[in-house]
């Protein structure tokens, strides 16, 4: 089985919008046993007392416009014990990357990626500050078929 990260700032944005677009790849490919993926936030800005916020409205909007249903979802922080536990831990941006480092402490195992260098290389812009989610999907998107076909 392998195991999939995804991880941005918040978790209500791009890092929830890969976790749910992989998902979805990987039930269309019927793969679905062959993959444990989930998704979290490098801060705890969004998350509160314990329970963290839902996919922020335009992300999960952009979801639903491609039949992809986050329901459920709600953001969680990144941990050191989740180094241990996934395969891959994959960030949207640098600033994840750098902020993820932190968080696990070091990446000897070489699981801390980008996902967009799955296809060329680059970042997935942050559309909490753009927004541009439209944008971001298709971003996400690229990058996860990228991620999926290097793994199969």
């Amino acid at each position: 089985m392998i195991k999939i990260l995804f991880v941005c700032h918040g978790n209500i944005c791009r890092s929830p919008m890969a976790e749910f677009i992989f998902k979805d790849m990987v039930k269309k490919a019927g793969k679905e046993e062959e993959f444990l993926i989930a998704s979290a936030a490098t801060s705890s800005e969004e998350i509160y007392m314990g329970k963290g916020n839902p996919v922020y409205p335009p992300a999960r909007e952009q979801l639903l416009l491609h039949g992809i249903d986050p329901k459920g979802k709600t953001a969680v922080r990144l941990t050191k014990e989740d180094y241990k536990k996934y395969d891959l831990l994959i960030g949207m941006d640098s600033m994840n990357i750098r902020n993820m480092k932190l968080v696990l402490g070091s990446d000897p195992e070489n699981k801390i990626k980008k996902l967009l260098d799955f296809c060329g290389g680059g970042d997935v812009s942050d559309p909490w500050y753009t927004d541009r989610f439209k944008e971001a999907y298709e971003s996400i998107y690229k990058g996860c078929e990228a991620l999926f076909n290097a793994l199969n």
